[in-house]
C-alpha cells in the first residue's frame, strides 16, 4: 500500500464512522485510525505538552501551586513588565511592582469600543504584558485554547500586547484535539482563541517573522503537583 492509499483509507474510515445512520468500524478494528481518546495521562501528558510548546518557541515552566505566586512575579520581572493587563476575574496573585490594569470589557465581543472599562487597541498596545488563565490545553499539538471566560478575557487582550503569560492547570491538559473539542462543547458559541506558540508567519522565502498576528513571546506556567 502506498502512502496515498493509506491516507485515503483513513479518510474513508473516518467518514464511515461519522456518517448518519451508518455504523462505524469496531473499536478493535486496526484500520480505525482516527483517535478520539488519547492514551497518555499524568506526567507523560504534561511532558508532551511542554515539549510541543517548546518546539513552538514558547517558554515553559512546570511549577507547583505553592510556587505559582513567586513564578508569576519572576516571569514578569524577567520581562521587565511595568504595565500588565488582566481579565476581570483572573484570580491569581500579581506583583506589586507593576501597574495592573483590569480590562472589564465584554469577553464575547472582539471589538475595541472603549465602553464599560474595555481598553482600546491603542491602550492594549501600550501594555507590557497580559496574564490569563486557559480553558484547555492539547498536548499532541501544543495548543492552548482560551474561551473568553472571565479568567481569560476577550480575545483582544491576549492578541495585542507583545508578551502573554498564560497559567495552565494540569487538569486542563488533554492528549488529543477531539478531547479538547469535547471539553469546549458548552462554550462553542463563544469566540475561541487557539494558541500554538508565539504568533509567527513566514514569507515565500521561509523567513520567519514573529509577532505579526499576536504576541512575540508566549510564556506558560504549567501548574502540577
Amino acid at each position: 500500500m502506498t502512502a496515498r492509499d493509506e491516507v485515503l483509507a483513513r479518510i474513508r474510515t473516518a467518514n464511515r464512522s461519522g456518517a448518519p445512520g451508518q455504523a462505524g468500524p469496531p473499536a478493535d478494528d486496526p484500520d480505525a485510525r482516527y483517535r478520539t481518546r488519547g492514551e497518555l495521562s499524568g506526567q507523560a501528558l504534561l511532558d508532551l505538552l511542554a515539549a510541543r510548546l517548546t518546539d513552538y518557541r514558547a517558554i515553559v515552566h512546570v511549577v507547583t501551586p505553592a510556587a505559582l505566586p513567586a513564578e508569576i512575579d519572576a516571569a514578569l520581572r524577567r520581562r521587565g513588565a511595568r504595565t500588565v493587563v488582566v481579565p476581570p476575574a483572573l484570580g491569581l496573585p500579581l506583583p506589586d511592582f507593576a501597574a495592573v490594569i483590569i480590562d472589564s470589557g465584554d469577553s464575547g465581543d472582539s471589538g475595541d469600543s472603549g465602553d464599560s472599562g474595555e481598553l482600546t487597541a491603542r491602550d492594549l498596545d501600550g501594555m507590557d504584558a497580559v496574564v490569563t488563565r486557559a480553558a484547555v490545553a492539547i498536548a499532541e499539538t501544543g495548543t492552548i485554547v482560551l474561551d473568553g471566560a472571565p479568567d481569560q478575557g476577550r480575545r483582544a487582550i491576549s492578541l495585542v500586547p507583545d508578551y502573554h503569560l498564560c497559567v495552565v492547570a494540569a487538569e486542563q491538559v488533554v492528549h488529543l484535539v477531539p478531547e479538547g473539542v469535547t471539553r469546549l462543547a458548552n462554550v462553542a458559541g463563544r469566540p475561541l482563541t487557539w494558541i500554538s506558540g508565539p504568533s509567527a508567519t513566514s514569507d515565500i522565502e521561509l523567513e520567519r517573522v514573529e509577532g505579526v498576528h499576536g504576541p512575540r513571546t508566549l510564556e506558560v506556567l504549567l501548574v502540577a503537583g
